[in-house]
C-alpha cells in the first residue's frame, strides 16, 4: 500500500505535461495535404483544383484556431507549461526553424544550381533572355524596408513585455501587424502585375516557389502575432512566461527576408 500512494505521488508531481488526445494533429496532416495537392492541381488546370485548395486552406485555418486555443488553454488556465515543459516547447521550435531553414535550402540550391552556371538552353546567361524581370528598385525594395521595420517593431514589443510595459508591447504590435500586411499586399500586388509566371521556365518556377512559400511563411508569422497581440491585452502573458509570444518573435525574425531579396532580386537583375 505504501509503494502505491509512493508511486502514484511520483506519477502526479513531475514536471512534464502528458497531453491528452488531441485530433488536430491527423486533422491538420489532411488538411496539408489538400492544400498543397489542391494548388498543384489548380497549377495545372485541373476541375476542382482550386475548390480543394480553398477547402485545404480553411481547414488549416481551423485547425490553427483550435490547436492553438488548447496549447492556450494549456498554458494560462491548466498551468501545465512548466519551467521544463517550456525548454521542451523551446527546442522543439528551435528544430522547426531548423527544418524551414533546411525547406527553404533546397529552393536556393535549385536557384544557384541554375543561375550561377546557367546552361545552354538557358542561352548561358542569367536571367534568362525572354524573361523580363522584375525592378529591385520598387515593390522588392519597398517590402524590403517593410519587413526589416517590422522585425525592429517585433523586438521592441519584446524588450516591452520584459519590461512589463504592455502599452507599449501593444503600440509595437500594432505597428508590426500593419507592416506585416503592407507587405503582403505589396507581395500580391507585385503577382498580378508580374511579366512572368512560374510556367515561364527555371527562372519562373525558382522565382514562384522561393517568394511565394516565403510569403505563405509571412501569412503565418502574421497570424501568430495577431494571437499574441490579443492574448497579450487578455494579459495571458507575463514578463516571465510568455513563450507562445516568444515562438512567434522568433518566427517572425526567420521570415526575414534580406537574402531573398538580395539574390533573388537584387543580383538576379545585376
Amino acid at each position: 500500500m505504501y509503494l502505491y500512494k509512493s508511486f502514484t505521488h511520483l506519477k502526479t508531481t513531475h514536471s512534464y505535461h502528458l497531453v491528452d488526445p488531441s485530433p488536430w494533429p491527423i486533422v491538420a496532416a489532411f488538411a496539408a495535404f489538400m492544400f498543397t495537392t489542391g494548388g498543384v492541381l489548380y497549377m495545372q488546370r485541373f476541375i476542382g483544383g482550386w475548390s480543394l485548395f480553398f477547402t485545404g486552406f480553411i481547414a488549416l485555418l481551423y485547425v490553427m484556431f483550435t490547436w492553438w486555443r488548447d496549447i492556450i488553454r494549456e498554458a494560462t488556465f491548466e498551468d501545465t507549461h512548466t519551467v521544463v515543459v517550456q525548454k521542451g516547447l523551446r527546442l522543439g521550435m528551435i528544430l522547426f526553424i531548423v527544418s524551414e531553414v533546411m525547406f527553404f535550402f533546397a529552393f536556393f540550391w535549385a536557384f544557384f544550381h541554375s543561375s550561377v552556371a546557367p546552361v545552354y538552353n538557358l542561352g548561358g546567361v542569367w536571367p534568362p533572355k525572354a524573361i523580363t524581370t522584375i525592378n529591385t528598385y520598387t515593390v522588392p525594395l519597398t517590402n524590403t524596408f517593410f519587413l526589416l521595420t517590422s522585425g525592429a517593431t517585433v523586438t521592441w514589443a519584446h524588450h516591452a513585455i520584459l519590461a512589463r510595459a504592455k502599452r507599449h508591447t501593444i503600440i509595437a504590435l500594432i505597428f508590426t501587424l500593419i507592416l506585416a500586411i503592407l507587405f503582403t499586399g505589396l507581395q500580391g500586388l507585385e503577382y498580378v502585375n508580374a511579366p512572368f509566371n512560374i510556367s515561364d521556365g527555371v527562372y519562373g518556377s525558382c522565382f514562384y516557389m522561393a517568394t511565394g512559400f516565403h510569403g505563405f511563411h509571412v501569412f503565418v508569422g502574421t497570424i501568430a502575432l495577431f494571437i499574441s497581440f490579443v492574448r497579450v491585452i487578455l494579459n495571458h502573458f507575463t514578463n516571465k512566461h510568455h513563450f507562445g509570444f516568444e515562438s512567434a518573435i522568433w518566427y517572425w525574425h526567420f521570415v526575414d527576408w534580406l537574402f531573398l531579396f538580395i539574390n533573388v532580386y537584387w543580383w538576379s537583375n545585376k
